[in-house]
């Protein structure tokens, strides 16, 4: 019997198929980052685009965007662990 592909496969072999590979698993951050910040600092911050492995992130006050600017080497490295590899080089805040 054949196996059933979920949508994320079916999606994710139509992107590597088409060379994009890489732009959709940067997409994937995107969608990790509340898992990976946790929900105190998604409060406060809103990933908006990723583009050759940066993260481009509004966040609503200056002392948040001075705290996580301390926190970027291990966000990235929590990102890109959930990635299963390195994606994400650098995270942007705004």
């Amino acid at each position: 019997m054949a196996k059933i592909k979920s949508i994320k496969e079916l999606i994710f072999q139509y992107f590597k198929s088409a060379g994009l590979e890489d732009k959709f698993e940067q997409y994937y951050a995107l969608a990790y980052w509340q898992k990976v910040v946790g929900k105190e600092i998604a409060r406060h911050t809103e990933p908006f685009r990723v583009q050759d492995g940066v993260i481009f992130v509004q966040v609503d006050s200056d002392v948040w965007r001075t705290e996580l600017q301390y926190m970027k080497p291990e966000i990235i490295e929590k990102l890109n662990h959930e990635l299963k590899k390195t994606v994400i080089q650098d995270i942007k805040f705004y």
